[in-house]
């Protein structure tokens, strides 16, 4: 872990005896400029749902990624022998056959993207494979390919979520220009309390319950942690899924946080090893759900959506590929990840073929784009984005 060279308990003295002395320098001139100020700037950062028109948008990058390193919350979402694998090759940089394509791919969307006016912001490149550590563990990185999981967007705040894998920990280190840049310009950015990561957060000797067992979580609740991609936001509703990143706590912290203008409503996933909502339960557009059928029963969603349209995900095409079956960190439905541009246009996947004549049955625009050799870094156009700002305000779509 990088230590700020020349910090010590002189340095933090002078830093404090300077800090309680700029009241006194700058008197009430000085603070009522400073107020003047912050009054004029308009934030960057104002997203409040899924499908408002797309303004502005943070897209991941695959330079450096990096093998997770091994770790219990890592391999209870995959089959025995993928975790197997997993183990061997932690804390290897991905090898390039599966690097190119994805590249490829992620560079056209980006240029899609900017071809229909959005402004693409990106994180800075770093070297996942530098060690760092707590002082309770070490591990390697991962990368940034999905900022929808490690930054979540509410109005014009940006929250730095508390994410479970110990190779994650400092993600969000990666898009810290960013965050500066729009704090700077007026965005509100708050960081939710970094967790420890120890052994108590972690349920010993875990298995992934089987279907005809009572649900169950590799996560105790020892402290809160989640990931922002497991929810989903539609106005003053934010919809969650309970999962093998985010617990109980996690959502209690945020709900908390958000205070009585906004509420959370927990959706309820029949998936054995869940982690993250966007290929369960997404919103399109006011009053328009997407659901995937394997894991959600439509007659349990939560009486707040009586009345919505609920749009039933056609069951995926196959993935020929042989690489990406077998690399993929995510499930089949990844057909389901799709990025609204506004409340008609959504880019889909091009090879999902299924889907993309779903959206238009349901009287969408679809505009398919390939990014199908990006599922073994983690996801999609939903996973691999974060839409930083939507042209629309703060809304409630359930009455």
């Amino acid at each position: 872990m990088a230590v700020e060279p020349g910090y010590d308990d002189t340095t933090a003295d002078v830093a404090e005896s300077r800090l309680a002395a700029a009241p006194a320098a700058g008197g009430a001139a000085a603070h009522s400029r400073a107020a003047g100020a912050a009054a004029e700037l308009v934030s960057p950062v104002g997203s409040h749902n899924e499908w408002d028109p797309l303004e502005e948008i943070i897209v991941g990058r695959l330079d450096n990624a990096t093998i997770p390193s091994s770790h219990p919350v890592v391999s209870c979402n995959v089959p025995p022998w993928a975790a197997r694998l997993q183990g061997l090759a932690a804390g290897r940089r991905y090898p390039r056959r599966l690097m190119e394509p994805a590249q490829q791919e992620l560079d056209a969307f980006v240029a899609l993207l900017q071809s229909l006016g959005v402004t693409v912001t990106r994180p800075d490149p770093v070297d996942h494979r530098r060690r760092f550590a707590t002082p309770d563990w070490v591990s390697r990185g991962f990368c940034n390919t999905c900022p929808r999981d490690s930054l979540l967007v509410i109005g014009d705040e940006i929250i730095e979520t508390p994410m479970a894998w110990p190779c994650r920990y400092y993600e969000t280190h990666s898009y810290r220009t960013v965050l500066k840049d729009y704090f700077r310009r007026g965005a509100r950015w708050t960081a939710a309390p970094k967790p420890e990561l120890t052994d108590e957060l972690f349920a010993p000797d875990f298995r992934a319950p089987r279907a005809d067992e009572p649900m169950r979580y590799i996560l105790t609740e020892f402290e809160p942690v989640f990931d922002a991609a497991d929810f989903i936001r539609a106005g003053r509703d934010l919809f969650v899924t309970r999962s093998n990143v985010t617990n109980a706590l996690g959502i209690e912290w945020l709900r908390r946080h958000l205070g009585p203008g906004y509420r959370i409503h927990e959706i309820e996933s029949r998936c054995r090893t869940p982690m993250h909502i966007d290929t369960t339960f997404l919103v399109l557009a006011p009053g328009k759900v997407l659901v995937n059928p394997e894991y959600i029963d439509v007659d349990r969603l939560p009486a707040v959506l009586d009345g919505w349209d609920v749009l039933v995900a056609p069951e995926p095409d196959p993935i020929e590929d042989r690489v990406l079956r077998t690399t993929s960190l995510c499930g089949r439905w990844l057909s389901m990840n799709v990025l609204m541009v506004d409340e008609k246009r959504v880019i889909a996947e091009r090879h999902h073929t299924g889907m993309l004549r779903a959206l238009e049955r349901w009287g969408f625009e679809p505009i398919p784009c390939d990014l199908l050799h990006y599922a073994p870094f983690g996801g999609s156009f939903h996973c691999a984005t974060l839409d930083v700002r939507r042209r629309g305000g703060l809304e409630s779509y359930t009455g």
